[in-house]
């Protein structure tokens, strides 16, 4: 089957290709191993994950994107090839039409480079989208309609606010906080207080395992991890319980309260009354953590729920959008 169109959730830690009637076809790391000495590029996805923080000094294994928008234009366009090469399959007779997820925030230029790095890397025509709008429309929800709905999508990089309306966005905000922060946080934790150094893989795995947004009364909420010790130099292990991870990320969660509280105040009345029915869709990975949602109720008293499968809402969006593209054709040429 030839590919002619295909969406692609750029994301700043994971990269999602989706292609109309297959579905989701790709899923891996947004990571790219290069060769330092012949600056070439040698693994990409999947393979360049495994390769994180054990390369020699010859090959630099890391993320061309950074806070959700492009750090490293070269590297960002070899992978944008890779993964439409390999969700177009070997035979190729047509160069397909590509949509790629942009945080609500991005500026112009930013929008400009994610748009020349897709038409650089096979596609005949690209389109750059709010990851918002694409949550909300991967969400199930009619952003169409005259009524207010609120998407908070928490990807690695960024987290995107945005309450939608008649297919646009009223108000938004997209904040540098999200996934790799909280992983970073929790990473400073062990080091300040169990003069542990771990790597962001272990601080990841922290998170998902036994982080949540709000303490939680578990004994068996606990982890043992492994790291280097940064007095002796040595490997050691600590046990870490669930209401210190709490503890390690409550500044990064003030910021993302602080941030939908902020979008919350610049939405008209009406609207934030649809909001107050309807509640909070939160979709991206962020949105796993346990009791993110009863957080956000907590701090704002505005009811919040998780979308369905939250990791794939703006992929799936892109999906939706490429197969109904009259339909949606407002919302996804808008250019601010």
């Amino acid at each position: 089957m030839f590919v002619r169109k295909m969406g692609i959730d750029l994301g700043t830690a994971n990269t999602l290709v989706f292609v109309p009637k297959k579905g989701v076809v790709i899923n891996e790391p947004s990571v790219v191993a290069v060769a330092r000495d012949e600056n070439r590029v040698l693994a990409v996805g999947n393979e360049a994950y495994r390769m994180v923080g054990r390369t020699p000094d010859t090959i630099t294994a890391y993320r061309p994107l950074k806070d959700g928008v492009i750090a490293d234009y070269r590297v960002t366009e070899a992978m944008l090839r890779y993964f439409i090469g390999k969700a177009s399959g070997p035979i190729r007779f047509f160069r397909p039409e590509v949509m790629v997820s942009v945080p609500a925030a991005v500026t112009s230029t930013e929008r400009r480079a994610v748009i020349e790095a897709t038409m650089q890397a096979g596609a005949r025509a690209a389109y750059a989208v709010k990851e918002p709008v694409l949550a909300a429309i991967g969400a199930g929800i009619p952003i169409n309609e005259p009524s207010g709905h609120m998407v908070v999508d928490i990807g690695g990089g960024t987290t995107d606010i945005a309450v939608i309306s008649l297919g646009g966005i009223v108000s938004s905000t997209s904040v540098r906080v999200a996934g790799d922060k909280l992983d970073a946080a929790i990473a400073e934790y062990m080091k300040r207080n169990y003069n542990l150094a771990i790597g962001d893989r272990t601080a990841e795995t922290i998170k998902v395992d036994i982080g949540s947004a709000l303490p939680v009364d578990d004994e068996n909420m606990k982890k043992e991890i492994k790291g280097r010790d940064l007095i002796t130099g040595l490997p050691n292990t600590a046990e870490i319980r669930s209401q210190e991870v709490t503890a390690a990320i409550a500044d990064e969660l003030d910021e993302i309260i602080r941030a939908i509280k902020s979008v919350l105040h610049e939405t008209p009345p009406e609207l934030a009354s649809d909001i107050m029915d309807r509640g909070i869709v939160l979709s991206g990975g962020g949105a796993l953590l346990r009791n993110i949602d009863a957080l956000v109720l907590q701090e704002t008293g505005v009811p919040a729920h998780i979308a369905e499968e939250p990791l794939l809402c703006v992929v799936r969006g892109t999906g939706i959008a490429l197969e109904h593209l009259a339909v949606y054709k407002r919302s996804i040429m808008s250019k601010r």
